[in-house]
């Protein structure tokens, strides 16, 4: 198997040394340039053709985003942005980085550690598998289309989840719901901080009201709760015929807190046919036996389908288990679920 060959785009010198040092030390990897502004970033791409880039957001002559939005076009890469706690990550991803890491704190000794040694090397295996150059996704939309029929959408559950690319997959969908649609929940695969910065982009963008959750939040119509990210687990419960999230400290699963798995199991032992679940793009095969059980609870499930993932490895995963209902395009994906609510 070839090397994964990395450009390393940052402009702290002993960063950038720290990472190229570690990164080398990965089996399957291998550092073929590192570079300091965009403008050394650039050259190096053109001299090395690397698989994946990791870039740093606050460069010097030219940030990080703007830098994607030139570079993409002319030079279609992967690329895993670093980031400290900014809600600019999520510019970056829109500008068409794969992914993104946060940046670990200087004086936390095994936080840096765990980054450069497992965190970061995982991105950047997950990216090297990654599509790009893709047509937006968003290029079309059909709100004007899609319509809830009246009295179609009490007691009735929403839940999401994603992982590699789904910050602007999930965006795209909920941009299409209406402000009084069935409540939905959301598991994104994402670093504590940045859930709520994400919710309240979402909440910008969106005609639902998104917020991240909290322990006792109603999912009610119109409501869009973000699992936080971090220590938690989030699950649904059902409480005097009243549905609400659990949002609890627990252990990893699949190597994820909070876990897809986790909220659809809640949903399909407390929702059952009362929901539906939507699986997005994103790498492993958490949320896989999670949609499975809701389907056999019988809940409706939609996966994205192949040829619009950035990774299709959830929703593949949960496709082979027979946990998907229907499979379809991102843009198809909110008509479907209109349709199954109307039905």
């Amino acid at each position: 198997m070839r090397e994964i060959r990395v450009l390393v785009v940052e402009d702290s010198f002993v960063f950038r040394e720290l990472l190229v040092q570690n990164l080398n030390k990965q089996p399957g990897m291998a550092v073929v340039a590192a570079a300091k502004d965009p403008y050394e970033a650039r050259d190096a791409i053109i001299q090395y053709r690397p698989d994946v880039m990791t870039l740093d957001i606050e460069l010097p002559r030219m940030n990080g985003i703007e830098f994607l939005q030139k570079l993409m076009p002319q030079y279609p890469l992967p690329v895993v942005v670093l980031s400290s706690l900014s809600e600019k990550v999520f510019d970056a991803m829109s500008a068409g980085a794969v992914d993104f890491v946060a940046k670990p704190m200087v004086s936390d000794r095994e936080q840096i550690a765990d980054f450069i040694q497992n965190e970061l090397p995982s991105k950047i295996k997950i990216a090297a598998n990654a599509k790009i150059n893709r047509t937006k996704q968003n290029a079309f939309k059909q709100s004007s289309q899609l319509r809830l029929e009246p009295h179609k959408n009490q007691d009735f559950v929403i839940a999401i989840g994603a992982s590699t690319g789904g910050t602007e997959a999930t965006s795209s969908v909920l941009e299409e719901f209406e402000s009084d649609f069935p409540g939905v929940v959301i598991t994104q695969h994402m670093p504590e901080g940045f859930t709520k910065m994400y919710a309240k982009r979402l909440n910008d963008k969106c005609r639902m009201t998104v917020k991240e959750a909290e322990n006792g939040d109603r999912i009610e119509n119109g409501k869009v709760l973000v699992s936080p990210g971090g220590q938690m687990q989030t699950r649904i419960v059902k409480v005097n015929g009243i549905y609400q999230v659990e949002c609890k400290p627990g252990e990893k699963v699949n190597g994820h807190r909070p876990s897809v798995d986790v909220l659809f199991d809640s949903v399909a032992e407390h929702a059952g046919k009362h929901a539906l679940g939507i699986i997005l793009t994103g790498m492993g095969s958490d949320g896989a036996k999670g949609l499975r059980k809701m389907r056999e609870a019988g809940a409706h499930t939609v996966g994205q389908d192949e040829s619009t993932c950035v990774v299709y490895g959830m929703p593949k995963a949960a496709f082979q288990l027979g946990a998907v209902e229907y499979q379809e395009k991102l843009l198809d994906i909110p008509k479907r679920v209109y349709s199954i609510i109307n039905t």
